[in-house]
């Protein structure tokens, strides 16, 4: 019995306040990336790419770890997920310096 206690504890999910929360977080990062495209000078400006693909990550990384349930599953299909994801981030960044779309 305690083994199924600790079994149901430890996958155990969010309310459905922490949900709404993670919705209102999603929504607002959304307005903010809508809203940042309707200023001119910061779409001219260099930092307006990365500053969407940062937000889009975060959008990402949130819908992944809690909708998808991946912060609650067992730490082996984390690094089955997190491990690729970050060598194709990384391929992703590496092609844009080399074809010059990412300049520091």
């Amino acid at each position: 019995m305690a083994h199924d206690k600790n079994h149901a504890a430890a996958h155990a999910h969010p309310s459905g306040n922490t949900y709404l929360k993670i919705f209102v977080i999603l929504t607002l990062i959304t307005i903010v990336e809508v809203w940042a495209y309707y200023i001119p000078a910061l779409v001219a400006s260099p930092l307006f790419n990365p500053s969407l693909i940062v937000m889009s990550a975060a959008k990402f990384a949130i819908v992944v770890l809690f909708y998808m349930h991946l912060k609650f599953d067992h730490k082996l299909f984390r690094a089955l997920f997190s491990g690729p994801l970050i060598i194709a981030g990384a391929t992703i960044v590496a092609l844009m310096f080399l074809f010059h779309k990412l300049s520091l």
